[in-house]
Order: structure tokens, then C-alpha cells, then sequence
């Protein structure tokens, strides 16, 4: 049987997530000859689309131009993939294809056209099978998170895959959760209702990819997928390196692997590094949890997601659900209190016309920190601390504040063993929050996220952002502080996007008529009147 199994690289293709499919030529010959001499049977060299909105590279497009550019080995077979949304309205579906496919394939220079579907575009898209064929192509059709079906769904689907001219049926481990186990069980399914070639594209949440795509071939694939360095969407694919030394054993075959370790010396671990692909403990939990990969991708290139934001909105997203990626729900994600705005405590008998010093996680504490303590001394400010920050003798900080809830979880016991007492929207809090500060003495105030609003209310405020500076200046205000003081609010480098994500909050704060004056005191690099800690 090992004589018909083929491995595909589909490295271009699904990369091109990472850098919009914008790779340079001297790279795409040098992987085409690496290819070649490592083995691989069949290069999908990217996709076909009419999509054209924004800038994407060459490889988001395979046009005939690109390939005419491009040397490629006689004894390698060269693909194309289509997202099958592009074709799955049956009354431009062949207008479509023959904008897609202008050339037929004894004219063009690849043979293989693989469609990726969701289920429910299935049954619409594999009318596309028959015009392929008839155009002289080899047809594959990539079936997208199977992990989540049925038994019956499966075998439906796979019987009407047997009712076309289909070449290869894969299935996708969309969401990088399956098992070996689990792989064996879906494709004992499929062959309920296909009995042609099988493949599978893995994905490497959970570090299991090449065990799953060994497993695919032991029960009988013969299409198997890996890309180099596992560059792909999200935690990446099996590794081709890795793969094809794999395959070469089990056909005892030697293949020269240098021109394909040399390749990923110079050009995809130096990409690797810049862009980060490859699963951690985030994409772990997705594929647990079966979260789209995409959703942790997009939150570990947006610096304005920390830890406890990434592990919120997947604990928001095993909960709620999130199998397709959707941007708003990845934004609605990081906002996760429970119900309307509700609180107990009144903060203005604590705060009411006194000066408040706002104490904020940055090095400028810890710089300043005899300054700021000498003050406190002879001023008497109230003094807020957000989170834990405990740069300054312990005794001198009145309260805290925090509101993010997996940051509450996390700093849990650190909280309990905080003298101070914490404001946050207790009532509000997921039930296993409320249950890790059962024995700390908290100050409910309530709280709502709603998009550039500041609300003050005598028991909850509503804020722009769930960050707990927002909240903290709310709570000052609606305790009717006279005035502000912030140390700790240095701010990030001009190209990171958090400073303007603080200063377009601070900027909104500002404008609000019932603000109260606020004055740095320390270093900042926001835009905020400022005065020395030393000459006050």
C-alpha cells in the first residue's frame, strides 16, 4: 500500500496565514527543489480566490503567471486549494469556476484542485466535481471540522462524497483536539459511506499531529499533509522534516534531506521566530476545548491581550462556543461579567473631595519609591493600588482595585493574603471567582464594558474597556475624589498598540464633564498634566 501513499506540502498555502501569503521568489524555487529531493509526492503551491480586497502575495492566488515563473520538477505533481464559500452559490458557481480555472489541465501547469468545505457547504460545492473533472483535473475535497459530528452526519456526508467524481475525500482536524484514537474512529465513519482514497490534514494543538496522520495511514489514508516547520494557521500542521523521514523508513527508501534543513535554516526558523506558529498551552486548550486556532493567533499577535485576556476569552469561547472564528466574538469575548451592572458599595464616604495617589503597575513605583512613600507620610493622600502591585511598604496602601476576572483568579491567594480590602464587581464575577475570594474582604462596585462610554453610578460605572485602570478611574469619580495623582502609568514603546489604546482611553476619560483632574507623578508617556512626586 505504501507505494500509492502520497505526501502533500501544502507549506505556501497555509502559511500564508502568517505573512499574506507574501513569499519571495529565491524562497519559493528553494522550497519547490527541497521538496523534491526530500520526497514529497504533491505541492499545493496555494490558493485559487477572487477574493481581492486587500494586499495578500502570490501564493494567495497561484495564477498561471506566478507558476510560469517557477521551475517545477517533472516528478512533482502541483495543486491548488479553493475555499469552497467561493463556490457554494449554485447561480455563480460556474461563472466562478471558469474565472478561477480559465486553463484546463493539459494546459496548465498544476493538476490537482482541492475544495475545503464546511459541512453545510458540502452537498452545494460538489457539483464542482463534475466541471473539474471534465477539465481534466484530479478533485479533492477537504472536509473541515469533522471532530464535531456525528456518526450518522459523518457517513452522510462520506456517501455523498460517493456520489460525484471525487479523487481524494480528506477530513480536516480543524480544531487540533482529535486523539490517534479519535482519527481511527472518524475514518472507520467515512468508510462507512466512501471507499476511495482517504486524507488528512492534521492540526498540532496538542502536539499530536504527526502521531495522527501515522495513525490516518495505518488504517488506511493514503493522502497525508504536513507543512515545513509546521507553518500553518494557528499552532501549525505536522512538520514535513518530520514526516517524510517517517514515510522514508516505512518504503526504505533514503532521501536527501539537506536542501529541505537548509532551506528551514535560512528562511522558515528565522519566519518561525518573527511569527510565532508552533502550539503552546494556549492552542493546547483550544484544541481541548475545540476553539477556532485562528481566535489564539489573533490574541498572541495583538500585544493588547496578556495572559489573563487569552485565557478569559477561551474560557469565554469554551462556554459560549467558538468553532468559526469571528472578530466581534473575539472582542465581546474579553467582556465577560455576569448580567446588568450591580454593586453595593458607595465609594463616595471613602473618597469624596480627597486627593487620590493611583498607584499602576509600571517601574515608575519602584523608581520613586522613597519619594512617593515620604509623601503619603505628610499628605495623607488616599492610596489605591491596582491588582497586587505592592512596590511600596504595605501599610501605606488603603485599597485596591481589580475587576478582570481570570486575573482575579489567578492572583486569588495573593489577594487573601493582602491586608487591604479589594473594590471589585464581586457580585458579578464568574461563580469560581466569587468562590477563590470567599475569605477576602471585598467592596462590590458594579461594572459594565459598553464601546467609548464612561458612566458613573453611585453603586456600578459602565467604562470602554474591561482594563482596570478604566474601571479604577470610574470608581474615584463616582466617589467624587478632588483629585488624581498617578505613579506607575509610564506607558509602552510608540509602536506598541497598548499606548494608544491607554491614551485613547485616558482621552475619552478627560472629556467627560464629571471628570476628575488627573496628574501624573511619576514619568509617563501619556498625554496627562504632569507633576513631580519631588516638588509636591
Amino acid at each position: 500500500m505504501l507505494d500509492k501513499v502520497l505526501v502533500l506540502d501544502c507549506t505556501l498555502r497555509d502559511g500564508g496565514y502568517y505573512n499574506a501569503w507574501d513569499f519571495s521568489p529565491g524562497l519559493i524555487q528553494g522550497y519547490i527543489d527541497s521538496m523534491t529531493a526530500a520526497g514529497v509526492d504533491v505541492v499545493e503551491l496555494g490558493f485559487r480566490s477572487l477574493k481581492t480586497e486587500g494586499f495578500k502575495g502570490a501564493a494567495a492566488y497561484t495564477s498561471d503567471e506566478f507558476l510560469e515563473s517557477i521551475t517545477i520538477p517533472s516528478a512533482l505533481t502541483i495543486g491548488v486549494m479553493v475555499n469552497g464559500s467561493e463556490l457554494a452559490s449554485p447561480d455563480s458557481q460556474e461563472s466562478a469556476l471558469q474565472a478561477l480555472f480559465p486553463l484546463s489541465a493539459d494546459k496548465a501547469l498544476f493538476s490537482l484542485v482541492r475544495i475545503a468545505c464546511h459541512a453545510h457547504e458540502f452537498p452545494d460545492v460538489l457539483p464542482v466535481a463534475n466541471w473539474l473533472k471534465g477539465r481534466g483535473f484530479t478533485v479533492g475535497f477537504n472536509l473541515m471540522q469533522v471532530a464535531d459530528k456525528s456518526e450518522s452526519e459523518v457517513v452522510g456526508l462520506a456517501r455523498e462524497a460517493a456520489r460525484y467524481p471525487v479523487d481524494v475525500l480528506y477530513f480536516a482536524d480543524s480544531m487540533g483536539g482529535m486523539s490517534p484514537d479519535q482519527t481511527q474512529q472518524v475514518i472507520g465513519w467515512i468508510r462507512q459511506g466512501w471507499s476511495g482514497p482517504l486524507g488528512i490534514h492534521t492540526h498540532d494543538n496538542m502536539g499530536l499531529a504527526l502521531q495522527n496522520s501515522l495513525r490516518a495511514l495505518d488504517e488506511g489514508a493514503t493522502w497525508l499533509d504536513s507543512t515545513v516547520t509546521g507553518m500553518g494557521r494557528g499552532p501549525g500542521n505536522a512538520r514535513t522534516e518530520e514526516l517524510v523521514i517517517e514515510m522514508a523508513e516505512r518504503r526504505g527508501v533514503s532521501v536527501n534531506m539537506v536542501p529541505l534543513m537548509r532551506l528551514i535554516r535560512e528562511h522558515f526558523k528565522p519566519m518561525q521566530e518573527h511569527y510565532g506558529w508552533g502550539t503552546n498551552s494556549y492552542y493546547y486548550l483550544a484544541g481541548k476545548y475545540s476553539i477556532h486556532p485562528t481566535y489564539v493567533q489573533e490574541m498572541l499577535n495583538d500585544s493588547r491581550y496578556d495572559e489573563e485576556d487569552i485565557l478569559a476569552v477561551i474560557e469565554h469561547l469554551r462556554v459560549e462556543g467558538g468553532k468559526k472564528f469571528n472578530l466581534n466574538t473575539l472582542d465581546a469575548a474579553r467582556h465577560f461579567y455576569q448580567g446588568e451592572p450591580a454593586g453595593s458599595w458607595d465609594p463616595a464616604p471613602m473618597m469624596k473631595g480627597r486627593e487620590v495617589l493611583l498607584l499602576g503597575s509600571g517601574p515608575g513605583v519602584m523608581d520613586h519609591r522613597g519619594a512617593i512613600e515620604s509623601y503619603i507620610r505628610r499628605k495623607r493622600p488616599l492610596v489605591v493600588a491596582l491588582n497586587t502591585q505592592s512596590s511600596i511598604t504595605a501599610d501605606l496602601i488603603d485599597v485596591r482595585v481589580a475587576c478582570h476576572p481570570v486575573r482575579l483568579l489567578a492572583d486569588c491567594e495573593t489577594h487573601t493574603r493582602l491586608p487591604q480590602p479589594l473594590i471589585t464587581p464581586a457580585s458579578m464575577l464568574p461563580e469560581d471567582v466569587k468562590v477563590s475570594l470567599s475569605s477576602k474582604q471585598t467592596l462590590d462596585f458594579g461594572l459594565k464594558v459598553e464601546p467609548e462610554r464612561f458612566e458613573f453610578g453611585q453603586y456600578y460605572c459602565s467604562v470602554p474597556t474591561s482594563l482596570v485602570i478604566a474601571y479604577a478611574l470610574a470608581i474615584v469619580t463616582s466617589g467624587r475624589a478632588e483629585r488624581v495623582l498617578m505613579s506607575g502609568f509610564d506607558g509602552y514603546g510608540a509602536d506598541d498598540p497598548r499606548s494608544q489604546e491607554m491614551q485613547n482611553l485616558l482621552s475619552l476619560y478627560q472629556s467627560s464633564p464629571e471628570a476628575v483632574p488627573l496628574v501624573a507623578v511619576t514619568p509617563t508617556r501619556y498625554s496627562l498634566p504632569v507633576q513631580s512626586i519631588y516638588a509636591l
